[in-house]
């Protein structure tokens, strides 16, 4: 038994929640944010038997494409302003930052 937690960009959430409860694995999604872009994300906690993570994984990866974006960067505050760049810079978000957890017991009661 697996736990997956998989943090995704809020634009991928609602896609890849779908895909999951369609492909029968169950999930709880939590609210989270990042902190590099401060911009909202989701984080799936996901109980999984060790054979299916592969199946998982390639669900994951199928719903949770990576993208350029421009954004604007936040000001630095109190901090040296030398390297501080004034205009919005073209950065990769979105894709899926996964962790695969060892579970010792699972009880669903």
């Amino acid at each position: 038994m697996k736990l997956v937690v998989a943090v995704v960009q809020d634009q991928d959430s609602n896609r890849l929640s779908n895909a999951l409860t369609k492909n029968d694995f169950r999930a709880t999604k939590l609210a989270s944010t990042g902190g590099f872009l401060r911009s909202g994300n989701t984080t799936f906690l996901i109980g999984v038997d060790d054979g299916l993570v592969p199946k998982l994984m390639d669900l994951i990866r199928e719903n949770c494409r990576s993208r350029e974006q421009m954004v604007a960067p936040v000001s630095p505050m109190g901090g040296n302003a030398d390297s501080y760049i004034p205009y919005p810079v073209e950065v990769e978000v979105g894709g899926a930052t996964i962790f695969v957890l060892p579970i010792e017991q699972f009880h669903h009661f």
